[in-house]
């Protein structure tokens, strides 16, 4: 007879939940140079519980930018059923950016990630091409949004605009996306 898979324990769960947010927002703060004792100890867990759960740094890397990127496609949902679809687009154009800029102090850990073999893109840009799709679908039910445009092509203007904050000023995100959502609230016949 096949044993029954146990549990996790819901204090197990929020104990890693703890780990991987200190972890993402020490990594993008401080790249490699954080001590996993530290993450461990700014959780409110013991170094062992981070072991547990993360057997090794790069795991544990790879495990915090997973994490990120699923909350900030899973917020397309929660903005779609508070706002008119163009609004939600806008609002979570916004917040992938503030991601995108927050996770660049994060490159040098993720570079170690691949060095050792984990792919932590593997699933990104289906993540994400999804959540931009679903805004673009609604905003097609509601008229709001341009018929015309493809997620790739969203994703790769917003992957500009985040490179361009990153090297510029935060101040520049607003204005461009602004322009960005001009571009796809305009009626495609008038081009």
């Amino acid at each position: 007879m096949p044993a029954t898979p146990r549990r996790t324990r819901s204090d197990a769960l929020q104990n890693r939940e703890r780990l991987l947010e200190v972890a993402a927002q020490a990594f993008a703060e401080q790249g490699l140079d954080t001590a996993p004792a530290a993450i461990a100890k700014q959780a409110g867990v013991g170094v062992g519980t981070l072991y547990r759960h993360f057997p090794t740094r790069e795991v544990l890397i790879d495990a915090a930018y997973r994490r990120q990127l699923t909350q900030v496609c899973e917020k397309v949902d929660d903005l779609l059923a508070q706002h008119p679809a163009a609004e939600a687009t806008r609002l979570w154009m916004e917040h992938f950016i503030h991601y995108a800029t927050a996770k660049s102090g994060m490159s040098e850990a993720l570079n170690a990630v691949i060095a050792s073999g984990i792919d932590p893109y593997s699933d990104s840009r289906a993540l994400l091409t999804d959540a931009v799709a679903t805004l673009l679908t609604a905003g097609a039910r509601d008229g709001s949004l341009r018929t015309d445009v493809a997620p790739d092509d969203v994703l790769l203007l917003m992957g500009g605009i985040a490179y361009s904050v990153q090297h510029g000023t935060k101040e520049q995100a607003r204005p461009l996306v602004d322009l960005f959502m001009d571009a796809l609230t305009k009626d495609s016949t008038a081009r």
